[in-house]
């Protein structure tokens, strides 16, 4: 079934400077992070897109082993579309490890200078930021549904177009060897969290496809953070998820996160998650420091993966997909 979108979701595809992708780890949860999707859709087609380096190997290297993700485009600021909504992608991802050179320079170059500022270029910057440009691994998402929120605190009535969702919830996970409780400092986490904008927690579903749902950190104890969400979007039981908090400045300067993977646990007294693992940073507001600070990452991130086999890996996954 190929999915088709109203205007409505097309406005906020085309406006939306950033969101996020979840897909599918090898346990059974769930990992969220924010991508530039740059407009990138095509109606007839059934399909939207992101871009990202292929020095961030490992991302493309689960997505090409398990091509179910999700996209969340849930933030309007600095963007190009200032109305409501929150819409949810799901679908199947195709990676194109070496993508034509023309399509690089012609089609994602324009994209990427509209969105994200024009790009530098020059002798030192050509070579620089080779990597981080030119590497570009283009992600192309086979919608198999969308669902629309009028608002993007999700507690409106939402529409599904493409494929109906699953009649039931997803069930509860077997809980993790290492237990269940908080393996990282709550109330740090908590006032981490609380200084960015954006906050999303993801979650297999009962289909196999990533779920994507805005969440409000309300507070934070030793066996972890108390969350809300609108009512019906986190189902009952414990499950593996993983929570972003995120934040930018125009043209996806300034970049913050906060990113965990953990055990979320639903009943009807409210909603605990207790994080496992936790990474951050923050990027400069400068856009000088910010190319440099982005070279440096593709280029050590690709040598990386040429190291450790993971380029390698991705090149066959892209031979046998072909």
């Amino acid at each position: 079934m190929t999915a088709s979108w109203p205007d409505e979701v097309d406005r906020v595809l085309e406006g939306d400077l950033t969101a996020g992708v979840a897909y599918v780890t090898p346990a059974g949860g769930s990992v969220v992070t924010a991508v530039a999707p740059i407009g990138l859709r095509d109606r007839e087609g059934g399909t939207v897109g992101f871009t990202t380096s292929l020095g961030l190997s490992r991302k493309l290297e689960r997505i090409a082993r398990e091509p179910r993700v999700a996209l969340a485009y849930h933030a309007r600021k600095h963007g190009f579309y200032e109305g409501p909504g929150y819409v949810l992608v799901q679908g199947d991802a195709a990676i194109t490890l070496e993508p034509d050179e023309r399509y690089l320079q012609e089609e994602l170059g324009p994209r990427a200078d509209r969105y994200l500022g024009a790009r530098k270029s020059g002798f030192f910057w050509d070579r620089w930021l080779r990597e981080y440009y030119r590497d570009r691994v283009p992600v192309e998402v086979k919608v198999r549904r969308m669902v629309l929120w009028p608002d993007v605190d999700c507690r409106g009535e939402s529409a599904v177009y493409g494929e109906p969702l699953p009649a039931e919830p997803p069930p509860s996970q077997p809980p993790p060897k290492g237990g269940i409780a908080a393996r990282v400092n709550c109330e740090r986490a908590v006032r981490a969290i609380g200084r960015l904008s954006y906050v999303l927690l993801a979650y297999r579903g009962a289909d196999g496809y990533p779920v994507v749902v805005p969440v409000e950190v309300t507070g934070g104890a030793a066996e972890g953070l108390m969350v809300s969400a609108a009512p019906g979007l986190l189902p009952q039981g414990g499950r593996r998820a993983g929570l972003l908090a995120h934040d930018y400045q125009e043209q996806l300067k300034g970049i913050a996160a906060r990113q965990h993977t953990g055990w979320l646990s639903v009943d009807e007294r409210g909603a605990v998650y207790a994080p496992h693992t936790e990474q951050g940073f923050r990027a400069p507001a400068n856009k000088t420091l910010l190319l440099l600070a982005n070279g440096l990452l593709a280029k050590r991130g690709l040598r990386k993966a040429e190291r450790d086999g993971t380029l390698e890996r991705l090149r066959a996954a892209s031979r046998a997909d072909g």
